[in-house]
């Protein structure tokens, strides 16, 4: 298990149960009591640690590197019943963007998100998570099958953007995703997005416009990351704490400025944590909101999922 700075405490301490445990089985002694405290301590400490974390603390929970990704929370929640769908049958398949069909129990759902590589080379292989607008055409492909056979959508989001390079730039990466937001919010079937790691800019965006819009506990979702602010605003990124704090992208700050519907808790120690229980939590809540959005017909809807956007921000 790897641990961020702030998670040092409870590093120390499992490393002391760890020596315990093995102390126990050398000697054959009995650390019953020792062990029973130890572990006490351990729940004590991961309850203060976690309960007064600071945005920029969760922006570090957001990116670590045991936090699982869009294809495992996918694999989890349908066992495997999950087929990919590749191509955006005009540039090629971008690896940056999953999709495909999936069972959730007994319902046939499109699933479609942003995967992050689980070391370096699948990192590579997948972009870091950053789709081309080859990635955002797929997406909108594998909506429109969605819609046409009336099932409902799920995207996962978890992006540190969409790809800035200037090849994503000359095969239109702004208007991929300008169409994206616009087809989105005239789907005739439920959509529900959910962050469950990192939400930054277009690039979450793109496939963002959903009946509910909603963040895992230690996630953030803004239109730039702190660093990028911090070094636009103060030529260095020594801020960024400062800049996380400052761009309100943690999802109580969302969920108070109404910019989202929902916050599902993440199991004591961030989803990497317990990844099974965070698989089971996120399909729970997943079919909660089919359920009610599917006794909806498709005119209300897009009339719900429009206002909803129309009225968020403050202008005069």
């Amino acid at each position: 298990m790897d641990y961020l700075d702030f998670e040092r405490p409870i590093q120390e301490l499992e490393e002391q149960l760890e020596k315990t445990l093995s102390l126990e089985k050398e000697t054959s002694v009995d650390m019953g009591k020792s062990v029973r405290e130890i572990v006490k301590k351990i729940q004590t400490t991961k309850k203060s640690v976690y309960k007064n974390l600071s945005p920029w603390q969760k922006v570090q929970l957001s990116r670590h590197p045991q936090r699982p990704y869009t294809l495992a929370y996918i694999e989890a929640m349908t066992q495997g019943n999950f087929i990919e769908l590749h191509g955006d049958r005009n540039v090629k398949d971008d690896k940056a963007m999953v999709g495909g069909w999936g069972m959730l129990d007994d319902e046939s759902v499109m699933f479609i998100g942003q995967q992050k590589g689980v070391n370096t080379k699948m990192r590579q292989y997948r972009n870091f998570g950053m789709a081309n607008p080859e990635g955002y055409r797929k997406a909108l492909r594998l909506m429109k099958m969605a819609e046409k056979f009336n099932r409902p959508i799920v995207c996962l989001i978890d992006t540190p953007g969409a790809y800035p390079g200037l090849e994503a730039e000359e095969r239109g990466q702004g208007e991929a995703i300008a169409k994206n937001l616009y087809e989105m919010a005239l789907l005739k079937v439920p959509v529900i997005c959910i962050v469950i790691g990192e939400g930054a800019s277009g690039g979450a965006l793109g496939i963002g416009i959903g009946d509910k819009v909603l963040m895992l506990e230690n996630t953030w979702y803004s239109v730039i990351s702190p660093e990028s602010c911090s070094s636009i605003l103060w030529r260095s990124w020594d801020y960024k704490e400062q800049a996380a704090s400052a761009l309100k992208l943690t999802a109580d700050d969302m969920l108070e400025n109404k910019l989202i519907d929902g916050i599902i808790k993440e199991p004591l120690g961030g989803a990497h944590s317990a990844p099974q229980e965070m698989f089971s939590i996120v399909k729970q809540e997943i079919l909660k909101h089919i359920a009610k959005l599917q006794k909806l017909d498709s005119r209300k809807l897009i009339d719900q999922r429009i206002n909803k956007f129309s009225k968020m921000g403050a202008y005069k």
